[in-house]
């Protein structure tokens, strides 16, 4: 594997370290990773509680692959930096990231460790570039934020639609998603987070961009737009206020594929109009509700982080995300699309990614970068192998 500091760690006990393995994703991913491990994966699930830790572990003891079991708590950053120390790879799912999560994105940054998790959380991923990414690249660390269905299928979707493509010329990709699910309680609780966080994650912003290196000779941009009928998919286009787009612009700012000029926008594809207008107007109601402290408290409890829907309903459950592309003459119609993406998808996502950095040859890359500039096509062949659709629709 290759490495910008010349070692990938193989002295470490472990390849990759799950933290927050006993809550709900983490279970999942879990199972998972012992359902999938390739022969030999050196690796252990960890948390804050042993009780749990050692259920879990009882309960995969029929798999393919059992792990080992460590102790860590984000109170304690001398169990963090040791969980760190212990693995190539550390996945964690442990949020809201804003509040759980920075203790052991240093300690990775620190130890060289490679760092993915589940956030969509702008200002998290904003003030660890700036607080971590000079150290992790010193250290040779990659740190892969959104490694799950935020955002893994628009951004490797875009990288996948940019390639169909010609090259070196002004590209436009637009990403229109459609689910048939029912979101975390993780996701609703990160939301929560950010609806009452605006002038923080306005702040965080700002102090990325005075960080940022300026991308010179090219552009990448990501506009807000406003709601419209979209014929080329045909649905109601609702702009998404998600980090996704964010991440796609990232991209395509690392990597000279995306040509001198490009573009991403980002919707919700809805069928019927009363369901845009309802739905902004439920988004605006919670947004309102967020802003004070007890209707807050009352929104949290409806859907727990931890908790989530039987298997029997993640069955039923599905997304689809498809992208408009346009370049140098050439139109490109392409689909990412797979099962429940809230839950058993996310867990298929960041157990793919933790391995792909752990096992595949990919570019050289430190510090904090996105799932296509660190993993591209290597991950891309992973999910597709692992039931997920990446396809080229039509092209004219």
């Amino acid at each position: 594997m290759s490495r910008l500091n010349g070692t990938d760690h193989a002295d470490r006990a472990y390849d990759i370290v799950l933290f927050g393995a006993t809550g709900f994703v983490g279970v999942l991913t879990a199972e998972y990773l012992a359902a999938h491990a390739p022969e030999g994966l050196r690796w252990a699930i960890a948390g804050r509680s042993p009780e749990k830790l050692e259920l879990l572990r009882e309960r995969l003891a029929g798999a393919t692959s059992v792990p080992g079991v460590l102790h860590a708590d984000v109170s304690d950053p001398a169990s963090l930096r040791e969980l760190a120390h212990s693995a190539r790879v550390v996945a964690t799912t442990v949020g809201p990231y804003i509040t759980y999560g920075e203790g052991l994105v240093a300690a990775c940054a620190d130890a060289g460790t490679d760092y993915v998790d589940l956030t969509g959380e702008p200002e998290f991923v904003d003030l660890m570039y700036v607080r971590h990414d000079a150290r992790a690249r010193e250290t040779g660390a990659r740190l892969v934020h959104a490694c799950g269905f935020d955002s893994v299928p628009h951004d490797l979707g875009a990288y996948f639609t940019v390639r169909q493509l010609p090259e070196g010329v002004p590209l436009r990709v637009d990403g229109f998603v459609r689910t048939h699910a029912m979101f975390s309680g993780g996701t609703f609780a990160s939301a929560l987070t950010q609806f009452s966080r605006g002038r923080q994650i306005l702040a965080a912003a700002r102090d990325r961009r005075r960080h940022e290196p300026r991308l010179v000779g090219r552009r990448a941009s990501a506009p807000a737009s406003a709601p419209r009928f979209a014929k080329e998919v045909g649905a109601w286009a609702l702009p998404l206020p998600t980090i996704d787009p964010q991440v796609v612009q990232r991209s395509a700012r690392a990597l000279e594929r995306y040509g001198p000029d490009f573009r991403y926008r980002h919707y919700a594809a809805v069928e019927r109009l009363p369901i845009v207008v309802g739905g902004v107007a439920l988004t605006g109601a919670v947004f309102a509700a967020a802003q004070l402290p007890p209707a807050r408290r009352w929104l949290s409890d409806w859907f727990k982080p931890g908790d989530g829907p039987s298997a029997e309903l993640r069955a039923k459950s599905s997304f689809s995300v498809r992208f408009v592309g346009e370049g140098g003459g050439r139109r490109v119609f392409t689909e990412v699309a797979g099962g429940d993406p809230g839950y058993d998808e996310t867990a298929k996502m960041l157990a793919e990614s933790a391995l792909s950095l752990a096992f595949d040859e990919l570019p050289e890359t430190a510090g904090q970068v996105t799932t296509a500039v660190a993993m591209g096509d290597a991950l891309t062949e992973r999910l597709r192998g692992a039931g997920i659709t990446f396809r080229v629709a039509a092209t004219r």
